[in-house]
């Protein structure tokens, strides 16, 4: 293919491409900003992604361009991903035009959608911890004809200009907790859109900044690599089974001992009893859960499992990657997958264990009480670790190093 056809064919599936994602907004109740769409139409995303063939480049899914073994540790990030988080920025800020913009996590696409957008009266620093990231973004940046980025290799846990503030902070990276760096670096009314993991789930949140905390103003499910550097934290899993695990992400002390044999003891199921139509979405469902179990005796978890493990049907799952599940005294609980019956589907819960019809029970009480309350949305706020219990807002509090998360479901009635 000669230089003018390819890029004609690039120019072809990338408009086709930014139509899929628009399409995909208007399903889920979603707008794309006339200036994210403008952008996303015009950056040649090929050139983000040397030696992938250009129908890859411009499919909707995210591109890995780096790996430590068998780790991904960067990447060039999905699509419609990118879209949601420049809307969420966009529509917090009412508008990016103009804007200071600071990247974290730089693999060059994003900073240069960041550059169409803000145009010359807007400044884009993109900041990564590896060397090999950043020196690709800058020749990728180049090579698109982005020369006016700053690329910067530093580990954005501290701040990339001690005296300088940005309108908006933008992280490309999976995080489990917020430094303070990064709000302090927010200019008086800016915005901080991070992928955060609360109770190892992780949504970007975007987040304004009021004096010393941030409140969140929208939040979306998505998945990052996770940020590496001083902020870096491991999950921790026990094996209860073959293929399937528990993620351990809030410091839970739970021996996998006690769970050796949990699987093979007799399963529980309980329903809510309620036809619910196939659109209807569940995306909040389980931060709702992991809030509520986590007010009751026991610990919340995650579970996972690998696919066998699911085919086998050693356990059944709302979701493989991560439902939500509890454990209390050697029973253990978890949303499971979900009953279909003439096209409507039913929530459950499954439960193995000395009290497991209990515990189902219990958990399928907190999804019809989700239901009940008109399937509310979670809101956030992100405190300094220092601040006294009696100064925090009403909600479930979850401690982190840096921060304390405070998470509520306001209703119609609250707000």
């Amino acid at each position: 293919m000669d230089t003018a056809s390819r890029a004609d064919r690039a120019e072809e599936l990338r408009n086709a491409l930014v139509d899929t994602i628009i399409a995909d907004h208007e399903a889920k109740g979603l707008t794309m900003p006339a200036e994210v769409e403008r952008a996303m139409r015009t950056v040649p995303r090929e050139v983000f992604t040397p030696g992938v063939p250009l129908e890859k480049a411009y499919e909707n899914t995210a591109v890995i361009t780096n790996r430590h073994g068998d780790e991904a540790t960067s990447s060039v990030s999905a699509p419609y991903l990118i879209a949601e988080m420049l809307g969420q920025a966009s529509d917090a800020l009412g508008g990016l035009e103009g804007r200071d913009v600071l990247e974290i996590g730089s693999g060059g696409y994003n900073a240069s959608l960041l550059a169409e957008i803000v145009g010359p009266a807007g400044s884009v620093t993109t900041i990564d911890i590896d060397p090999e990231v950043t020196d690709r973004a800058t020749a990728c940046l180049k090579k698109a004809g982005y020369n006016d980025v700053t690329v910067v290799c530093a580990d954005a846990e501290h701040p990339v200009e001690p005296s300088r503030r940005f309108d908006l902070v933008i992280v490309t990276a999976g995080a489990w907790d917020i430094p303070p760096a990064w709000r302090e670096q927010l200019a008086g009314n800016g915005v901080l859109v991070v992928p955060l993991r609360t109770f190892g789930m992780t949504r970007s949140w975007a987040l304004r900044r009021s004096e010393d905390h941030l409140v969140s103003h929208s939040h979306r499910q998505c998945g990052f690599v996770s940020v590496q550097g001083e902020g870096a934290h491991q999950m921790r899993y026990v094996d209860i089974a073959d293929g399937v695990h528990l993620r351990l992400d809030e410091g839970q002390q739970t021996a996998p001992d006690v769970l050796a044999d949990i699987l093979t003891q007799p399963r529980q199921e309980a329903w809510a009893g309620v036809s619910l139509p196939p659109r209807t979405v569940l995306a909040d469902l389980d931060l709702w859960l992991a809030t509520r179990l986590t007010c009751e005796a026991g610990e919340f978890v995650i579970l996972t499992a690998q696919e066998a493990a699911v085919e086998s049907g050693i356990v059944a799952p709302s979701w493989r990657f991560g439902a939500p599940a509890t454990l209390d005294e050697g029973t253990f609980s978890y949303r499971s997958a979900l009953r279909w019956t003439d096209r409507k589907f039913d929530l459950g819960a499954y439960a193995h264990g000395p009290e497991a019809a209990a515990a189902a029970g219990r958990m399928v009480e907190h999804m019809r009480a989700w239901l009940d309350a008109g399937s509310p949305s979670p809101a956030l706020q992100i405190l300094p670790a220092r601040t006294p219990t009696g100064d925090l807002p009403d909600g479930t509090v979850l401690d982190k190093r840096h921060s304390r998360i405070v998470l509520t479901f306001p209703t119609a009635s609250s707000r």
